[in-house]
């Protein structure tokens, strides 16, 4: 714990961990390398000590709860004015998991069950949840990516992203950010449907649809106590 409450305040060589904390230079580092192993910690650049994905996760998992609360009834009411499956997602480690979804009733359709864990580097929720991230973490997930650090420059500016083709051949999708009290983009809200509904461009359909679907999830979890 002395050694998170030292990172708290920014990057730190493991010199400036010993300054801080007052243990034995053996003791910190031996406790550093264990709680990167955990991903408690993590290196930047230049190989300084910092923070780790994981508080991050897990900070998100305690308010999960809240968060489904308020995305379920959102989720049924982007379904039905939009006509397709609606999704919500939020990243794991390296993968992205879908944490609710309102699915399409009759017809053709993108069924992702609830709990599926899709890749980060293909589909129009990574692109959401990487945007944001940090340029080291984006440089990593854009190796072998479907899409581009230009992308998500794009993505950053308007707010929105769309994919065709990208995940799944033939599924098209549009993804909007969801942002947690602190202002971090915690999650994703998407609809996802057949490329011949959705067209090429589905962003035009239905970017207003998502993106006013994940400012309602915002502004709930900003004003719930």
């Amino acid at each position: 714990m002395s050694l998170l409450d030292a990172l708290e305040s920014g990057p730190a060589s493991l010199a400036q961990l010993v300054r801080t904390t007052g243990l034995a230079r053996p003791t910190v580092h031996r406790l550093a390398v264990a709680l990167e192993h955990h991903r408690m910690v993590d290196r930047d650049s230049q190989g300084r000590f910092v923070l780790g994905p994981r508080l991050g996760e897990l900070s998100i998992a305690t308010g999960e709860d809240r968060l489904l609360a308020v995305a379920t009834p959102v989720l049924a009411q982007l379904r039905d004015l939009t006509g397709e499956s609606a999704q919500l997602y939020r990243r794991q480690g390296d993968v992205r998991v879908c944490v609710a979804a309102a699915e399409r009733t009759s017809g053709l359709r993108d069924t992702v069950p609830v709990g599926s864990e899709l890749p980060m580097s293909a589909g129009s929720a990574a692109q959401i949840l990487l945007a944001w991230e940090d340029a080291e973490r984006i440089r990593r997930f854009l190796r072998g990516a479907r899409f581009t650090a230009a992308s998500l420059t794009q993505v950053r500016r308007r707010r929105w992203s769309q994919s065709v083709g990208e995940r799944e051949q033939g599924v098209a999708s549009v993804s909007a950010p969801i942002s947690g009290p602190g202002g971090r983009v915690i999650a994703a809200v998407s609809v996802s449907g057949p490329i011949e509904r959705l067209t090429r461009s589905p962003g035009r359909l239905h970017a207003q649809a998502v993106t006013a679907a994940a400012e309602k999830i915002t502004e709930a979890l900003h004003s719930t106590p």
